[in-house]
């Protein structure tokens, strides 16, 4: 019989068998499980069995691959005839998987032979409900019945039916309440709501990674649902490959650790980090925080030729700016002693070769085969010593490991030679390994729980396990995540250094990039980079978004947190003919208009304003409802409201003042709007920015042909001399303010209050359109 015909044989349609076709390793399982079954099925239907065949199939996790064939018979004699006896089964065999299989205990665990019967279930259920009765009673149906089910499930083997116990406990739920009343569905109010949720003792949460990938409002949120491994149970993960000594290697880590989640953030100090960064470091701090872990920030620094001493700093600035502290620093320099020991363990172990083929000549994934791959060991130690000792000129040796990554690559390259000092060690070394070689081995020494990176490393994940294995040291477990990408822009270091060195930004920081430092000049908040990350979820797909999504979450902070001012960008003199008062008046104006009790400053008002000169229009048409010669309109604040009387014009015809007169809000018509304004104010500079790409795809010949230098906008930034109010004349580096009907705009670090020069950066518009405020 051909697969095809197995799997119609069990009763899957010609879809379903087709689609299975398509998954080699699925079919290849399947087919193993339904011929295993047909020889103890004693003349029973195998279709009776069908779902539970394909379960065993798609279920079985790799490392436990081999057991698939008693599984099936076990089926197949009906000693397993349930789904959640087989989730049982597979569960026993996962966590025993390096043990020789205790058949008694298996066959207990799993309910081979035993039933549980409805009466069973029925007397569990009650127990608990008279437990919890009298609160049953008061909170009718807004008690968490999940804490029921939760009770009742540990108080029975663990392959009793789910939905039969469901079923049970609704309807005895159903006999001590009643019907549902009018109250029963009425809508909690807020605060009641709130307090139910803080005094409900829910059961644990046991989503998967696949269904918690939806947005949350801050990384904790998320992060708290997302199901990864606890630590310890490594060997329970999908592709983890144990060995004989992995239990005893668990056992130490576990001593070592205490049970505790370790992650670790191990940028590169070659450049700036970017938005996708931020991603990174709220996933792998955020993951320990939120399961009262720790998280290291580690340097990946092994390639001292583009490392620099500014870049270690920045990386460590930028991770704190966002409000997370490591629980230790350290560098994978730390450990280069014992890397190089590792190194040779490789080489005893014959895993491991120097290569003099040249850099060219592996590239790609069908070089030629090293013709050094057989040489003696001895050889390969004394020659891996001479790469050590300077006897070999950069280039004509490597050190590189038997092993394929997922994506093809033959032999990865462990140690190659550099005569470049490094940051850390100085001249010590004029060897270094690569990330491939480098990365789980440090991850490993620091006892590593969850290993977390971007979907590109999966090609590495088997490497990874491949080399602990092959060293025979503690083993963490890899979980990708998607990477996030932001449109409109480029985060290559190398193109960032093109940008930089070609004039169109003045540097890492530059406000149009998206490195963190740029936001962080910019005005951007970290918790609002925080959130964002958080509303993108953590799924393993690739995300792409434009930046409004991301200033969307800025909105949303400085909207709660930044003080309003008021500040003209282009202004007009305006003078007012019958101002009422005979010296300049002090106005009270609240920081928060509507939150009065956060605070006030005073904003002085004289007979001669400013305001903004599109404003103002000679000819109006129907729609505009700002000050025309026709149309007054209203100053925020003051409680005036302004008509024009006179245009002052130079001699090329622009107008250079108006002359107006003003009359108190409550003696006239409300206006169709009100507009800012500032009097005695001071100067400042404002740099107002844009997108400094204009494809969505810089990077993408397609979209933009002559390359992304081509694709810049030259007025991304144009800068105004400014007249703002005289409150704004104490800022400091980094405030922040809503600038009325403006935007958000931060304080530059070019301010210089010795100089009194003060200079505001956009951060973000207002959504609203200031024409029809």
């Amino acid at each position: 019989m051909t697969l095809k015909e197995d799997f119609i044989s069990i009763g899957l349609s010609e879809q379903k068998t087709d689609e299975t076709l398509k998954n080699a390793v699925l079919s290849k399982q399947l087919g193993v499980a339904i011929e295993e079954a047909k020889k103890v099925l004693n003349g029973r239907d195998i279709k009776t069995i069908r779902v539970l065949l394909y379960h065993i199939a798609t279920k079985t996790k790799t490392q436990i691959a081999h057991r698939i064939p008693m599984l099936a018979q076990y089926v197949g004699r009906g000693a397993i005839e349930t789904e959640q006896k087989l989730n049982v089964a597979l569960e026993y065999i996962l966590a025993h998987q390096t043990e020789e299989l205790n058949q008694a205990e298996f066959e207990e665990v799993c309910g081979v032979g035993k039933t549980i019967s409805p009466e069973d279930i029925k007397c569990a259920v009650k127990v608990v409900i008279d437990k919890h009765r009298s609160e049953l009673l008061e909170k009718r149906y807004r008690f968490n019945v999940g804490l029921i089910l939760s009770e009742v499930r540990n108080s029975l083997p663990k392959w009793t039916d789910s939905k039969a116990i469901k079923n049970e406990v609704d309807s005895q739920v159903g006999e001590v309440l009643g019907p549902k009343t009018e109250a029963d569905a009425a809508p909690l109010p807020k605060e009641k709501k709130r307090d139910a949720l803080k005094k409900t003792n829910l059961p644990k949460n046991e989503d998967s990674i696949e269904e918690s990938s939806d947005s949350a409002a801050t990384m904790s949120e998320l992060l708290k649902r997302v199901k990864f491994h606890k630590p310890g149970e490594n060997d329970h993960t999908d592709g983890y490959i144990p060995t004989p000594n992995t239990k005893n290697l668990l056992k130490k880590h576990l001593e070592e650790t205490g049970g505790q989640v370790r992650t670790r953030f191990p940028p590169e100090p070659n450049g700036i980090l970017h938005i996708g960064h931020a991603k990174a470091i709220n996933i792998n701090f955020g993951y320990a925080a939120a399961h009262n872990g720790v998280c290291f920030l580690r340097y990946d620094d092994t390639n001292p030729e583009k490392e620099e001493e500014r870049f270690f700093t920045g990386i460590k600035n930028d991770v704190e700016w966002l409000g997370y502290k490591p629980y230790k620093i350290t560098h994978a320099a730390d450990n280069f002693d014992k890397l190089y020991e590792l190194a040779k363990v490789l080489i005893k172990k014959g895993l491991a070769f120097v290569c003099h083929q040249k850099s060219e000549e592996i590239k790609g994934f069908n070089p030629l085969p090293s013709p050094w791959r057989e040489r003696p060991v001895e050889e390969n130690l004394q020659l891996f010593e001479d790469m050590k000792n300077g006897l070999f000129d950069e280039g004509e040796a490597t050190l590189r490991m038997k092993t394929v990554l997922e994506e093809g690559k033959l032999d990865p390259v462990a140690y190659r030679i550099k005569y470049v000092p490094h940051v850390i060690s100085g001249d010590k070394w004029c060897i270094y390994p690569t990330y491939d070689y480098t990365h789980c081995l440090c991850d490993s020494i620091e006892n590593i729980t969850h290993s977390l990176c971007t979907k590109e490393f999966q090609s590495r994940r088997s490497s990874y396990y491949w080399l602990c294995n092959a060293v025979d040291v503690y083993c963490p477990v890899q979980w990708e995540y998607g990477r996030l990408n932001v449109n409109y822009t480029v985060v290559s270091k190398r193109k960032i250094g093109k940008l930089i060195s070609e004039g169109i930004v003045a540097d890492w920081d530059d406000p149009r990039l998206f490195t963190l430092t740029a936001l962080r000049r910019r005005g951007f908040p970290p918790e609002a980079i925080n959130n964002f990350c958080a509303r993108m979820g953590l799924t393993g797909a690739q995300i792409s978004v434009d930046p409004e999504m991301l200033e969307a979450s800025v909105r949303d902070v400085l909207n709660v947190t930044a003080p309003r001012a008021m500040v003209v960008l282009e202004p007009l003199k305006v003078v007012v003919k019958n101002f009422p008062f005979s010296k300049t008046q002090d106005i009270e104006v609240p920081n928060f208009p509507n939150e009065p009790e956060k605070g006030s400053r005073k904003v002085p008002f004289s007979n001669v304003i400013f305001i903004e000169q599109n404003d103002f229009r000679e000819v109006a048409d129907k729609d505009y409802r700002r000050l025309s010669p026709n149309q007054p309109v209203g100053l925020r604040h003051a409680g005036y409201i302004i008509q024009l009387k006179n245009i002052i014009k130079d001699k090329d015809g622009r107008i250079r003042e108006l002359e107006v007169e003003c009359k108190p809000t409550g003696e006239v018509p409300k206006p169709k709007a009100f507009i800012h304004w500032v009097s005695n104010p001071i100067e400042v500079e404002v740099r107002l920015y844009d997108r400094l790409f204009k494809h969505k795809h810089p990077e993408d010949p397609s979209e933009v042909p002559g390359g992304f230098l081509t694709d810049c906008d030259k007025d991304s930034m144009k800068v105004c001399n400014a007249f703002a109010e005289v409150s704004l004349r104490d800022v400091k580096v980094y405030d922040k303010y809503q600038f009325e009907r403006l935007g958000f705009f931060s304080v530059d670090p070019d301010t210089d209050m010795s100089k009194e020069k003060v200079v505001f950066n956009r951060t973000v518009s207002l959504k609203e359109d200031s024409a029809k405020v």
